[in-house]
This record gives structure tokens, C-alpha cells and sequence, in this order.
């Protein structure tokens, strides 16, 4: 049955072309109400589109009910006559950001397996809002508040995800006027998992309380935020040969001071995040940058890997600190 969800979306993917007409695309299920909504509008659009679908299913075997999980998934693609993936995990992942890494290295592999061009996930707007919340609050630059964005590369293939114009009360509205079967995970109602009492208690309370289109005002955040991040990493790469020197490593102070802050910030945040483990932290940015009007000689508290950044003139340089000594042990009693 056709819907103004089908108009919607199928508006929507003429207008940006994410997933153009005879494209290999691989739906991925987990039986939730996004999921399975994402893969019944596709496969009513599929004769207007020509393409070939297929849907994987990742069992974590988290729960006790996730192999029948996996049943319903494998009962709903042989409803709609589409090839099935199941793809379990030999080893249930320990945290939600492993799964989240083996689950897509899954969704890859399947996708080259099946010669897939495209793999889709049903995240919605709602989880889009929830995201910008998260990483706001655990202090995330521009480039984490900024996420889930609509496409993305996925090793060979396009990571697509067409419903981040609908929120999750759309999603349930689609099931309900399409009659589709729900697998209803006991892990979304624990409130242990952050992203759950956000759901739960947060965005409800905002939405009560502060803005009822919460989610739609988040989610246009991010959208700006992910427009002025590509802005900004195409002006770091044309500026950055200008700026950063590579042996030995270091930064053009006379340089970077003619640069706007928002420039400056992001060059040293590309320029340490290229030498050193992990991402830097503001503190750190900052650190850096205050250097750039500092004496010769001046240098930053050590960096992770045993570095500093030192003022050697003009430049910013990138020096290993020598080891500290270590105090002698004490003398054993007697």
C-alpha cells in the first residue's frame, strides 16, 4: 500500500540520487520497527527503482532470543522473496562501540560477497538527535557532534541511510498502517545503556519542557555542523602544505597567526592527529596554540607517544621528551 512515507522517500532519493536506479543494495535488519520500515518502503520502490536487494541480519548473541531474532529476520526477507545473510558472532562483542565495529566490518564483507554497491541502515532522525546529544555532552568536536550523516564511504561500498528525514514515531506510523511484525529487543528498554535513558527520559523531558520538535532541531544541527565541517577539512587540506612542515615534524607559528581561530584549531588538531596516538583533546589543541606567541624554547606538557611541541623560531616542532629518570627504590625493612 502506498503511503506518503513511500512519496517521501522516494522524493527524497530522486532528488539526491543516493541510491541510483539498478544499484546493488544490501538492507540491513535487525527486526526493530526502523529496520524493518526501511526495508518495506524499498521493496515497495523497487519496481520504480530496478534494483537488486538483499538483507543481513547480525546476531551479537547478546541475548538468549537472538537466534529467533535471527528466525523473524530470515522469515520477513523469504516474505518479500530477498536473499538472506546471517552473519553471527563467534564471540559476543563486549562493549556497544566493538559491536558496532564488527557490524559494520560485517555488513562490508557481505555487501562484497553478494556484489553490493550499497548497504543501508535504518537510522531515522530520532537517532540522529540522540547522537548530537550524546557526543555534546561527553565533549565532542564539531567533526563527532556532527555524525550520522546520510552517506559515507564503507570500505568498497556507499553507506547509505534514507530515513534520517524520518523520526521514530514516523517509523511506527509505517508499521502500523502497513501491518508489519515487530521483534521487539528487551536490550532497548534497559536504562544501564546511555543512548536508552537518553530515549527514555531525556529527549521526552526537552520535548515537554523546551522544544516539541527537539529531535528535528538536533538533527538540523547536525546537518549545518556537517556543511561546515566539510568546509572546513577541503580549506585544511589546501592550506595545510603551507602550514605543516613534514621532517621533521612541525608548524609554521608565522603562518598559522595570520589564519582565522577556527583555521588555526583545525590544522593543529590535523597536524597532532597525524603524529600522535589518538584523537587530541581541546586542552590539548589549545596548549599547542598558545604557543604560537610564546618564546623560544617553550614547549607543551608531554604528549601521548612521549612527544612535545617546542618553539624552535618560527616553528612548532615535534620533539621526543627524553625519559624521566625514576627514584630509586626504598630500602627493604629489616
Amino acid at each position: 500500500m502506498w503511503s506518503l512515507y513511500h512519496a517521501r522517500l522516494h522524493r527524497r532519493l530522486k532528488e539526491e540520487q543516493w541510491l541510483p536506479q539498478h544499484a546493488r543494495i544490501l538492507i540491513a535488519v535487525s527486526g526493530g520497527q526502523d529496520s524493518v520500515c526501511l526495508a518495506k518502503l524499498l521493496r515497495d520502490l523497487q519496481p520504480h527503482w530496478h534494483w537488486h536487494l538483499a538483507i543481513v541480519h547480525c546476531n551479537h548473541r547478546w541475548r538468549p532470543d537472538s537466534t529467533a531474532n535471527a528466525h523473524f529476520v530470515e522469515g520477513l526477507a523469504q516474505q518479500w522473496q530477498l536473499p538472506y545473510k546471517l552473519v553471527t558472532a563467534l564471540e559476543p562483542p563486549a562493549t556497544e562501540a566493538a559491536a558496532r565495529t564488527w557490524r559494520y566490518q560485517a555488513f562490508r564483507e557481505v555487501a562484497c560477497t553478494l556484489d553490493c554497491s550499497h548497504v543501508v541502515t535504518g537510522h531515522t532522525q530520532s537517532d540522529r538527535a540522540e547522537t548530537v546529544l550524546l557526543n555534546l555532552l561527553r565533549g565532542a568536536s564539531v567533526t563527532g557532534i556532527a555524525t550520522l550523516q546520510p552517506v559515507r564511504p564503507l570500505g568498497e561500498v556507499q553507506l547509505v541511510r534514507p530515513l534520517l528525514d524520518l523520526s521514530r514515531t514516523d517509523t511506527a506510523a509505517v508499521c502500523q498502517q502497513q501491518q508489519l511484525p515487530i521483534w521487539q529487543d528487551t536490550t532497548n528498554l534497559d536504562c544501564r545503556y546511555r543512548r536508552n535513558r537518553l530515549r527514555r527520559d531525556v529527549i521526552p523531558y526537552l520535548r515537554e519542557h523546551f522544544n516539541a520538535k527537539v529531535e528535528t532541531a538536533l538533527a538540523q544541527t547536525a546537518e549545518l555542523l556537517a556543511a561546515d565541517r566539510a568546509y572546513f577539512a577541503a580549506e585544511v587540506a589546501r592550506v595545510a602544505p603551507e602550514v605543516i612542515r613534514t621532517a621533521p615534524p612541525a608548524l609554521d607559528r608565522d603562518r598559522l597567526r595570520q589564519l582565522p581561530l577556527a583555521l588555526q584549531r583545525r590544522l593543529i588538531h590535523h597536524f597532532l592527529q597525524a603524529h600522535l596516538p589518538g584523537t587530541p583533546a581541546f586542552t590539548v589543541v589549545e596548549a599547542v596554540r598558545h604557543l604560537l606567541n610564546a618564546g623560544n624554547g617553550s614547549q607543551t606538557s608531554t604528549l601521548r607517544g612521549g612527544y612535545c611541541l617546542r618553539v624552535h623560531g618560527q616553528w612548532l616542532q615535534l620533539t621526543a621528551m627524553p625519559p624521566q629518570p625514576q627514584s630509586a627504590p626504598a630500602d627493604s625493612a629489616l
